[in-house]
């Protein structure tokens, strides 16, 4: 069974792991962990009150075989958890690593994208951080990049995020993608 830990923190944006979420535990029956910096209760932008299962600390990548970060306003207002340790140690370990729309800056900022193909918000978004030298490997108005196991997108990509996440994870088979592909049905014109 998959184990995956999504990082909350308050102000994360609801929207951007859900669909992953319930993806991976209703149909993928993997076991889903949320986190909180220090294990208590979140809210998130649209109100949504969360009580995670583990502290931030207890993410450890040799119990999990992914990471996933949500944006969200935390890092507008300048509050925002440092992922740097815990993105490089997913990294290190081969592990997936997923960041969406504040939460691929976040990456960008840890330096974990450098090397890597990425996409996120906006390439101006990334550079704001010293740290971050990959803007030749970015992919602009892409809506999900994966990169081995580094997944990032622009928080108006959930449905992607998830599709790459699942994909990294080798999760993504038939029973995925009928269950997925009604959500995507939305996008086209």
């Amino acid at each position: 069974m998959k184990r995956i830990a999504i990082a909350l923190q308050n102000d994360f944006a609801d929207w951007e792991p859900a669909l992953l979420m319930a993806a991976t535990r209703y149909w993928l029956d993997c076991d889903v962990v949320t986190a909180s910096p220090d294990g208590g209760p979140v809210v998130s932008m649209g109100g949504l009150k969360v009580t995670p299962d583990i502290a931030y600390d207890a993410i450890d990548p040799d119990s999990f075989d992914a990471l996933v970060i949500p944006g969200g306003y935390a890092w507008e207002k300048g509050v925002a958890y440092d992922f740097a340790s815990l993105a490089t140690a997913f990294r290190d370990k081969g592990k997936v690593l997923g960041g969406i729309c504040a939460a691929a800056s976040a990456l960008a900022a840890t330096g974990v994208l450098n090397d890597v193909a990425h996409t996120g918000n906006a390439l101006a978004s990334h550079q704001r951080y010293p740290a971050y030298r990959g803007a030749d490997h970015y992919r602009d108005q892409a809506p999900a990049v994966r990169d081995g196991g580094i997944v990032t997108a622009a928080g108006s990509s959930p449905d992607t995020f998830t599709i790459e996440v699942l994909k990294a994870l080798d999760l993504y088979g038939p029973e995925a993608e009928t269950e997925l592909s009604a959500f995507a049905g939305e996008h086209r014109s």
